[in-house]
């Protein structure tokens, strides 16, 4: 009954996904990607539109049949999706000229507004109150915060290629799932994850952009899946490499080191459309 959510949820993103992406269009959301191809967007709707349409049928039959349709953590999943998810569509719609955060810093120092120093600020907000009163210490709910908020902003860094955030993720996924073999944060997260994996086909295919919308939601996605996962140490090390990441990807170009790792390259390749 628990993978039901991911199952429902994914049929829902199959049958919005399209519709969504057809209306952007429609409607002149688009923008041009790294080719200059015109692609609707924000895409990362189509993620929050299968999961709350999802919701409502999974809701009532937990209530009016009294079935375990959800585990115990999803309000906390559903709470930080859609508060990082929100703030990504503020940055989408209204982003300025400034980049990375040295960029936004000197935005706020400024007296200025900055979508991005908002996001970062509401990403800790939101990571403070979902992981407080969940039987951590101080050092673990510490460790736990930082280790969301960092994973939610690395995969906007990511973003930057058709599919990458998405195929980062389900790579992510597949990894903590094999190596922890345990199936209960998928289906925790499959509310969210089932629509990840067909928006993530559209951006890779460059059939739609994600945007900050679908790349901050998937970062949070990654990030509780993480922290559903792994123990103390576990966390501590995540950290550490989601850390060295962030630092370089700020100074360095993350892109360029793709490109440059063979294998990396190969794995990054996979599914693009060959024009791409």
């Amino acid at each position: 009954m628990e993978a039901l959510p991911t199952l429902v949820a994914l049929a829902a993103a199959i049958l919005l996904t399209p519709p969504i992406l057809r209306h952007l269009t429609e409607e002149g959301l688009t923008r041009e990607n790294y080719r200059r191809a015109l692609l609707p967007f924000p895409g990362g709707i189509a993620i929050v539109a299968a999961a709350v349409v999802a919701l409502a049928p999974l809701a009532a039959l937990q209530q009016l049949a009294d079935a375990d349709v959800f585990r115990p953590e999803i309000g906390l999943v559903v709470t930080y999706a859609l508060g990082v998810a929100l703030l990504g569509l503020i940055d989408d719609l209204l982003a300025g000229r400034s980049r990375g955060w040295r960029g936004h810093g000197k935005a706020v120092i400024g007296g200025g507004f900055s979508t991005g120093a908002l996001k970062a600020v509401g990403s800790l907000g939101l990571a403070l109150f979902v992981l407080s009163g969940q039987g951590y210490g101080n050092g673990q709910y510490l460790l736990a915060v930082a280790l969301l908020v960092l994973t939610t902003n690395l995969f906007n860094l990511l973003d930057l290629r058709p599919g990458r955030s998405a195929k980062g993720f389900v790579l992510l996924a597949a990894a903590l799932t094999l190596g922890a073999w345990d199936l209960e944060p998928l289906e925790t997260i499959g509310l969210f994850a089932a629509p990840v994996v067909v928006a993530g086909f559209y951006d890779l295919r460059e059939r739609a952009m994600l945007g900050d919308t679908g790349a901050n939601l998937i970062g949070g996605l990654a990030g509780l899946w993480l922290i559903l996962t792994l123990g103390t140490l576990g966390q501590a090390i995540a950290l550490a490499v989601v850390l060295a990441l962030t630092v370089y990807g700020e100074f360095r170009s993350l892109s360029a080191a793709i490109e440059r790792t063979p294998i990396l390259r190969h794995l990054d390749s996979i599914g693009r459309t060959p024009h791409a």
